[in-house]
């Protein structure tokens, strides 16, 4: 249970960032570092990563349904909500950490703020997710016989 929570969290995290700081705050697109947003060709280029993403994330999601359904079949599994929750909260957090560095820092596609650039707030976000993966392992650590 506890692969199905953190992939399952993976995706959800990122359909949380993708929904939130892409669609509805529009802070960053997927490319937006590299491919403005100063022009419909642009915009459409970084609506198909977007997109791109999106569906990336619901791989995820569906391989987490999957891997949670196999748990379910199996005796050895004593199921917990805090030791899915915090395996959700633990793959959230995985799934920041690595798209922050890889995105934000190494290759700078997009910045948790565009128009501001490498800023505070992709540090914030780095440290936001590490508190995740934290508060993830004290809660799934709340049922200690977790089968994994």
């Amino acid at each position: 249970m506890r692969a199905a929570g953190i992939v399952l969290g993976v995706g959800i995290g990122g359909f949380i960032d993708g929904i939130f700081l892409h669609q509805i705050f529009q802070v960053h697109a997927m490319l937006s570092a590299k491919v403005p947003l100063d022009s419909m060709a642009n915009m459409q280029t970084n609506m198909t990563a977007d997109g791109v993403f999106h569906a990336a994330m619901l791989v995820a999601v569906i391989l987490g349904i999957v891997l949670l359904f196999k748990a379910s079949r199996r005796e050895d599994v004593l199921w917990s909500g805090s030791a899915l929750t915090g395996s959700m909260l633990m793959g959230w957090g995985l799934f920041n950490v690595v798209e922050g560095i890889i995105d934000h820092h190494v290759l700078q596609l997009h910045h948790v703020v565009e128009r501001l650039g490498l800023s505070k707030w992709d540090w914030a976000f780095l440290a936001g997710s590490l508190g995740l993966i934290v508060l993830g392992v004290l809660i799934a650590r709340q049922h200690p016989h977790q089968s994994q």
